[in-house]
């Protein structure tokens, strides 16, 4: 499930700096893409609640947000892929303050409970600040030509990793139109 989720986005190991972001995004990845909710839950013998909960990661919405309006209960966030409003609540204090903070575009998946309360899973991924400009531009494109939600996002972050990667290269070099390819 690494080597998928790292094919579509970019390689990372344990020395790379943002080794923790990108793990805690490969495990959202393996739970909801990959369907690791649901094998794990067709594993147990039993049916019900776990069966309830797999098909809630299956469901998962995967956005590209921008997180609007955060309080202390939680944040309204505008998906500049699919334009759904959602508000969301947090699921911890560290969540609560990244999206207080969060000044670029998250990739995100969005799930709800049975209350039908909406939270934003741990590893939600936010692209640098000074990559939003660029990276809208690689939306648009992206909607031009009616790619679908997960090879964009996927995109998104193979530009990301390109970004960090070098020193020396600009936001505008890394987000760019051209490495909207998808990769076989």
């Amino acid at each position: 499930m690494r080597e998928a989720f790292q094919h579509r986005t970019g390689a990372f190991g344990p020395e790379d700096p943002w080794f923790e972001a990108r793990s805690r995004a490969f495990w959202d990845d393996a739970l909801t893409t990959q369907g690791l909710a649901a094998r794990a839950t067709r594993a147990r013998d039993d049916a019900g609640e776990p069966a309830l909960l797999a098909i809630r990661y299956e469901r998962a919405h995967r956005g590209l947000f921008l997180a609007q309006e955060v309080d202390d209960r939680g944040a309204r966030l505008r998906d500049l892929w699919s334009g759904a409003e959602l508000f969301v609540h947090h699921l911890d204090e560290a969540q609560a303050v990244a999206f207080e903070h969060a000044e670029g575009a998250i990739d995100g998946r969005v799930i709800a409970t049975p209350k039908a309360e909406l939270y934003v899973l741990p590893g939600a991924f936010h692209h640098a600040p000074d990559a939003l400009e660029p990276l809208l531009r690689v939306v648009e494109a992206a909607r031009h030509r009616k790619m679908e939600t997960g090879a964009v996002l996927d995109a998104l972050l193979r530009m990301e990793m390109v970004f960090r990667s070098s020193s020396r290269v600009k936001a505008g070099f890394a987000y760019r139109v051209e490495s909207l390819a998808v990769r076989a």
